[in-house]
């Protein structure tokens, strides 16, 4: 995936302020994460996809019975232990963005530090990613579709002080151990599946 880093100088403040707010972490619940970053909440059967840079844009998506059918189905193949759950979390994400992209004008997302594309419909950073990422998990929370793990709130790493450009991602935390997990779908393009690793080691990275 390519990585636009020298876009962080031509995006002037504008730039620098859209990678500030990737700085934010959330505590409590998942739910706390949306009133501090311009998100909606979801329904269960509904999705507000963030888009154009922290979530300039909101994107009401209804889910149908077939789709809601259709991430059970995805889940429930990872029913076999946590680490299998975890892969079909990957699928169901990936699943999502696909699933989301004609109405939302995403398909051609691009993953990974892109700045020039800030405010452009359809362009995510890691504010709309995060958001859009832990609102798929929560809908599936809602609904029992999650065996082994329950959604907790995005976390994010880096503030230019400490050399780390700014991010932020998604977590689940596996109920039996309380080990908490990223799932960041920011640096890879639309319809791939994010990156899924302890948090510790993504914090780290």
């Amino acid at each position: 995936m390519k990585i636009a880093t020298k876009a962080l100088y031509p995006a002037g403040l504008a730039g620098l302020l859209l990678l500030n707010a990737c700085a934010g972490q959330s505590t409590g619940q998942a739910t706390s994460w949306y009133a501090s970053h311009d998100g909606v909440a979801p329904r269960p059967d509904r999705i507000y996809v963030c888009h154009g840079f922290g979530c300039t844009y909101t994107t009401p998506v209804n889910f149908s019975a077939r789709d809601l059918n259709r991430l059970k189905r995805i889940l429930a193949a990872g029913s076999r232990s946590p680490e299998a759950e975890r892969k079909a979390i990957a699928n169901a994400v990936a699943w999502n963005e696909k699933r989301v992209a004609p109405e939302v004008g995403s398909a051609n997302d691009i993953g990974g530090l892109d700045l020039h594309n800030a405010g452009v419909r359809g362009q995510m950073d890691c504010i709309d990613e995060a958001t859009n990422t832990a609102s798929l998990l929560l809908v599936a929370e809602k609904h029992g579709y999650l065996k082994y793990h329950s959604v907790s709130g995005p976390v994010a790493r880096g503030f230019f002080l400490d050399g780390r450009y700014p991010h932020a991602t998604a977590t689940v935390k596996e109920k039996k151990t309380g080990e908490v997990f990223a799932i960041d779908s920011w640096p890879k393009a639309n319809g791939e599946k994010p990156v899924v690793q302890d948090l510790n080691v993504w914090m780290a990275g």
